[in-house]
């Protein structure tokens, strides 16, 4: 087979539309997917403008486009391709990708189009938007809902806790609420996180960055629920004393690199987590869980609390017969005032505003510390807050 009928098969039978045209805009040649592409037959096309596949503004503009890159040679379509917008023969329009290259030959100069549809990926892209904006509003209600209901949930408790004359019915009735609550909210929690995994999978070929924030925005949203429901339930744990230190020998600094690694894919976007171990051991025998449920909490509010550029630092010094863990940051700070009361359940400083949360965290933290026989202090400034852990590991 001659080269030239190797082309022409390879043009005649190429999936992608392929026009080429003089450099008056005459169409020259035309293959058959531009033709069904456009609706139009070879001898309806060939010998007229180019322009006549294209709809206004750009039919009218063709021919001076042409002159000017004649004369400039400084390309906006050509050599280079760009989207754009096809007119079909019964007056319907199309989006494309237009991709344009010059050829000379035979010292004549000719341009050929590749033409390649959008259609379907334009419809795909529009399905995908439509319905990260419809979860993410499936979101904002089941939110408001879960809100709803964990403020009922305190409500309930002082309600109850003024009705109810002995103390250990109250107990197990907040317990057995507080479970079944968190329990019940955990199926539809996850089947929402799971749902924008795969929405940001699915959308990942199309390469649309705004349903990636959105996903985010839910995800972040489910992962702070997620929380809530489980301090609600360590509470629940500890106040009827399910929760024992199960000491076991461990590697603090592979644990609190994992949780490094961990929390920062929950960081704000500009936020830097940076761990340091000066310790001499890496070896430590406490309770592995409880440990990583402290930092986890105190690194949350670090992050939680500090701007959206904010550089956290979490030490860990473990030598011998001793542990120290801290963690610092540079966020609003404890007001001086409200320091007492800090590890007292369900309390928040004045100066939190709006930032979510039930003031269970940090005594959460100090009943786990207790429960391994160490310590927690705190240092606070308007500039930051220090958060100390330490331990007799001896």
């Amino acid at each position: 087979m001659k080269n030239s009928e190797l082309l022409q098969a390879i043009v005649q039978n190429a999936i992608d539309g392929i026009i080429s045209i003089n450099e008056k805009g005459i169409v020259q040649s035309i293959n058959p997917s531009a033709c069904k592409l456009f609706g139009y037959i070879p001898e309806e096309v060939v010998g007229k403008n180019i322009s006549m596949l294209m709809p206004p503004p750009d039919q009218l503009q063709h021919d001076h486009y042409l002159r000017r890159y004649q004369v400039t040679h400084k390309p906006r379509i050509i050599g280079i391709g760009r989207e754009v917008t096809g007119l079909r023969r019964d007056g319907s329009t199309f989006p494309l990708r237009l991709g344009v290259s010059e050829v000379i030959y035979h010292e004549t100069t000719f341009f050929v189009g590749f033409i390649h549809d959008l259609t379907q990926q334009k419809e795909v892209e529009e399905r995908l938007k439509d319905y990260a904006i419809h979860l993410e509003e499936l979101v904002e209600i089941r939110t408001q809902s879960l809100n709803e209901t964990i403020r009922a949930l305190e409500i309930a408790k002082e309600q109850i806790s003024n009705s109810l004359e002995n103390e250990r019915e109250l107990s197990k009735l907040k317990s057995r609420f507080i479970s079944m609550a968190s329990h019940e909210f955990r199926t539809p929690l996850s089947t929402i996180q799971l749902s924008a995994s795969l929405i940001d999978k699915y959308a990942e070929p199309a390469g649309i960055t705004e349903i990636s924030r959105h996903t985010g925005k839910i995800k972040g949203s489910v992962t702070g629920l997620t929380a809530i429901l489980n301090n609600f339930l360590q509470m629940e744990k500890l106040e009827t004393g399910k929760v024992e230190a199960n000491m076991s020998e461990f590697d603090l600094v592979e644990l609190s690199e994992e949780i490094t690694e961990e929390m920062q894919q929950l960081a704000k976007t500009k936020q830097v987590l940076n761990y340091t171990n000066v310790g001499a051991l890496s070896d430590i025998t406490l309770d592995k869980n409880l440990l990583k449920n402290c930092i986890v909490n105190l690194i949350t509010n670090a992050i939680k609390y500090s701007g959206d550029d904010a550089v956290i630092e979490f030490i860990t010094e473990n030598n011998a017969g001793n542990c120290t863990i801290q963690v610092k940051d540079n966020g609003i700070g404890i007001p001086k005032e409200d320091q007492k009361y800090l590890f007292q359940a369900f309390f928040r400083a004045h100066n939190t505003g709006t930032i979510p949360g039930t003031g269970l965290g940090l005594n959460i933290v100090a009943r786990h510390v207790e429960l391994m026989n160490g310590s927690v202090e705190f240092e606070s400034t308007a500039n930051g807050t220090i958060f100390t852990l330490k331990f007799r590991t001896a």
